[in-house]
Parts: C-alpha cells; structure tokens; sequence
C-alpha cells in the first residue's frame, strides 16, 4: 500500500517537472535582435533574454572581466560607463535608436565604417573595437583641452581625463569643449536627461593609458 502511494504522489510531481521544462524550452526561443519597442533607457529598462553570440570565434570573456582590472583601470572604466548607458546589455536598442553595450548613434557608427546595425548589435567584439576607436578619436579631438584643464576645477568639476572622456562619449567633444569654453556655464543634457557635469564625475580619475597613448 505505502508503495502504491509513493508511486501516486510521484506522478504530479513529474508532470510539473516536465510543464516546467517545456516551459523554459520555449521562453528561450527568442530572436537575437529585440524589436524597437523592446528598450532600455537608463534605469528605466525592460529585461530581455540574452541570445547566444553570433560570432565565428568564442569570446574570451577575460577581456572583459573586472576580476582581473583594479578598480581605476581602463576595463573598470568602460564596464562603469557601459552599466550607466545600457545596464551592459549589449543587445539593447533605445528609443532614440541608440545601440549596444555603450549606446552609439548610427551616425557614429558610421563615422567609424559601421553600416550594418544589426550585425553590430550581434557582435559585442565589434562593439567594444567601436569603443575604442571612438574613445581615441575623443581624445585626439580634445588634448588640447585635456592638456590645458586636466586638474584644475571648471564649474564646481574637478577635470581629469576620463571624466572629459566619458563626457564627450555623451554629448561628443563639442559638448565638453562649449563646456570648457564657458567655465562650466554651459552643461549639455542629452534627451532622457543625463548631463555631461554628471559624468565627468563620476566617471573621473580612471586610468586609460593602456588604450589612450
């Protein structure tokens, strides 16, 4: 009898197992690339399953790991700004029709010979080559600039490089130098609000000599 009850209490059990089984199955059959109404802006984001990449080679997630950057590093640097722009999803598409991990304007991309928006979105090594170059052609726009404040306090803002750096990936080098410019008077905000006197904040006194020469 006690076996015949074992058997008859197991049943449920197995049924809910496999429901909840076919029910993973299909949440996970998902499209790599989320439509336009699937966004994330800032913090205010809507989660999405994350797709596999489809790239030829596997990543090495080393490249991209905190675990082996100090805390003033370039990898923390751009994981920081990463988080602040996308939450690090590099799939996401914003209203305004910005992309990826670190959210750059079609327009940039293609300053930087990206036409395909979504092999971009597919390809976070891509992204991250895109940040680079971006990264560089920021600083070359802005040495000067960087030569002539870096340390000095500009609005109430202690200016390092980074700080310029993250601020110019915001509104572009136009907005830190009409900031710079204008002794801190004139502090752009891009549509959902952020401003480039918030980033050079927070994202001050990083260490980018490994990228930036």
């Amino acid at each position: 009898m006690r076996s015949h009850l074992v058997s008859f209490l197991a049943y449920p059990a197995v049924f809910v197992l496999s429901l909840s089984a076919l029910k993973w199955k299909t949440n996970t059959n998902h499209s790599i690339v989320p439509s336009r109404h699937d966004v994330a802006i800032e913090t205010n984001t809507i989660s999405l399953p994350m797709g596999p990449f489809l790239e030829e080679k596997p990543l090495d997630f080393r490249d991209y790991s905190l675990a082996t950057s100090s805390r003033d590093s370039f990898i923390s640097f751009k994981e920081a700004l990463a988080y602040k722009e996308s939450r690090g999803q590099w799939w996401q598409v914003n209203t305004l029709g910005y992309l990826g991990k670190y959210q750059f304007g079609p327009v940039t991309l293609q300053h930087f010979g990206v036409n395909d928006t979504t092999a971009f979105l597919r390809s976070l090594r891509l992204q991250e080559r895109i940040f680079i170059k971006n990264l560089k052609y920021n600083h070359k726009v802005l040495q000067p600039y960087i030569e002539k404040y870096e340390g000095s306090n500009v609005g109430g803002i202690h200016i390092t490089e980074s700080g310029l750096l993250a601020a110019a990936h915001l509104s572009g080098p136009g907005g830190v130098k009409r900031f710079l410019n204008s002794n801190g008077s004139k502090a752009s905000r891009d549509a959902y609000g952020s401003s480039i006197k918030t980033y050079m904040k927070r994202f001050g006194g990083y260490d980018l000599s490994e990228v930036i020469d």
